[in-house]
């Protein structure tokens, strides 16, 4: 029985050392067995690329695999295609890794082994077929083992952040802007109703008499046309008066006449067999000659006078119908342009608007999207000086130098900029949420972290709105997409941060 009981006791003593061994279990890297290595994240932006990076915290003789996300700013896309090298540099010296493929749309995973403790620089060249860029991130740390990086680092503490992936965020509709510093000005709010500008309507009028063809059936009003494009003709055949044919023939006999005529009399006027004053007379008569011969022959093809598109645009209005008899100057079709209109809006008197403290006009062509009229070299034509009892308006008048595809005498809204300009900070319109009078935005805190940011806004000059309070210049805000982010929030849900790619 003893002996048993010996065996027993003995059994226990060893699982008990052995618990107490695993308890103790260290990785490679020096840290405990199912601890895990403290992980960094960086977010920094270039004129072109936002890139977000993850990975462990670097210690000298261990592997880390980063998750580099790269996204394209002009509409937010991944980068599809391209490499990027990192370089640990520290001094003159430096170690440098490549990949040279995106492992995923938007995300490359080289690996870095560093080699000697200390604070380094990490740099990322990122090349693509459309462009390169480098991004410098400044006083990386390697550190000589993990509980030196655990120490160092610890664990975030604090309010969790609003989680939006970069996988989410290249599927839908996303971008993002920096709160930037510029000039506000006062506004005075109006409505607007666009005028063809001068010159965007061509009124083509018959140079002739006779039958209108169509060349095509589908000539209607809002029928796109390019310029020099056949539209009509109108024809004189079969007519026993006022033959087209007929009259060509005519007006080129007397050409052909008149120039005879001019150069033989202009030998004579070298030769000073002829006075000047008789030399001149036929010199006019070979230039009028000359002149109506081409009014009538321009244009005319098989006996018939050719309609075409002065330049590209649309047909405005059709005055005649397919089969018609017209004369002369009968008025046929008329094509137009978008891409020039006149604004038209009017204010009231007692702003005291005039053409020297007017600094600019932001209009509408569809909704919530501000144009400013500077943007296509527009400006502002004149402001009218008087008012009428029944209208105690003035009238303020700019061209727009842009396709503006809506109907004539549509309207749109209105802001007139007048005064001083002030500096002050400023944010996209677009990046704005509004819950009953209160305001706030999406702030990007990370490549994926974001947090909802009340903020007191001011003056709005077309797409940008003066902020008060809440943010500074630099922050990135949320422009297209805020609604998915806060939707994101109420999920309840939050999809891990570092996450395996």
């Amino acid at each position: 029985m003893k002996k048993y009981l010996i065996i027993v006791l003995a059994f226990m003593a060893v699982a008990c050392k052995q618990n107490h061994e695993d308890e103790h279990a260290h990785n490679a890297d020096g840290s405990h067995v199912g601890e895990e290595t403290p992980r960094l994240d960086y977010t920094l932006w270039t004129d072109n690329t936002e890139l977000f990076v993850e990975f462990p915290a670097l210690i000298v003789g261990q592997s880390s695999r980063f998750a580099a996300h790269f996204t394209v700013l002009d509409k937010h896309q991944p980068v599809r295609e391209g490499s990027v090298t990192v370089s640990l540099i520290k001094g003159d010296k430096g170690l440098r890794t490549t990949a040279d493929a995106p492992s995923s749309p938007g995300i490359f995973s080289p690996t870095i082994q560093p080699k000697e403790a200390g604070v380094h620089q990490l740099v990322f060249d990122l090349s693509t077929p459309q462009y390169s860029d480098n991004i410098v991130i400044e006083d990386v740390m390697v550190y000589a083992n993990f509980e030196e990086a655990k120490k160092a680092i610890g664990n975030a503490g604090g309010e969790a952040p609003i989680s939006f992936l970069k996988e989410q965020a290249w599927k839908i509709d996303f971008q993002t802007a920096q709160v930037t510093k510029g000039e506000i000005y006062d506004v005075i709010t109006s409505s607007g109703v666009w005028q063809p500008a001068q010159g965007s309507v061509k009124t083509m009028v018959a140079t002739a008499n006779g039958t209108v063809n169509f060349t095509t059936t589908n000539l209607t009003e809002g029928m796109e046309v390019k310029q020099d494009q056949l539209l009509l003709n109108v024809s004189s055949q079969g007519l026993a008066n006022n033959n087209l044919s007929a009259e060509v023939a005519s007006a080129k006999a007397k050409f052909n006449q008149a120039q005879s005529e001019y150069s033989r009399k202009k030998e004579l006027y070298e030769s000073k067999i002829i006075p000047k004053s008789e030399f001149e007379k036929v010199e006019s008569n070979y230039a009028i000659a000359k002149s109506q011969y081409q009014s009538i022959a321009s244009g005319v093809s098989g006996g018939s006078k050719q309609i075409r598109a002065p330049f590209n645009g649309f047909i405005r209005t059709v005055n005649v119908s397919n089969g018609d008899y017209v004369d002369q100057g009968a008025v046929l079709i008329s094509v137009a342009t978008d891409e020039s209109k006149v604004l038209k809006s009017q204010v009231a008197p007692t702003y005291g608007l005039t053409m020297k403290n007017i600094k600019g006009m932001w209009y509408q062509t569809e909704l919530d999207n501000w144009k400013n009229i500077s943007d296509s070299e527009g400006e502002i034509l004149s402001i009218s000086r008087d008012v009428e009892r029944e209208n105690p308006l003035i009238s303020v008048f700019a061209k727009v130098n842009d396709v503006i595809t809506v109907p004539d005498g549509s309207l749109t809204q209105v802001q007139i900029a007048m005064g001083d300009g002030e500096q002050t900070t400023l944010v996209p319109e677009s990046a704005l949420l509004e819950d009953y009078g209160n305001y706030s935005v999406v702030l990007q805190l990370g490549g994926e972290s974001f947090e909802r940011r009340p903020i007191t806004i001011g003056k709005r000059n077309g797409k940008n709105v003066e902020v008060l309070k809440g943010l500074k210049v630099g922050d990135v805000v949320v422009t297209t997409g805020a609604y998915q982010v806060k939707m994101a929030s109420m999920s309840g849900t939050t999809p891990a941060h570092g996450h395996d790619h």
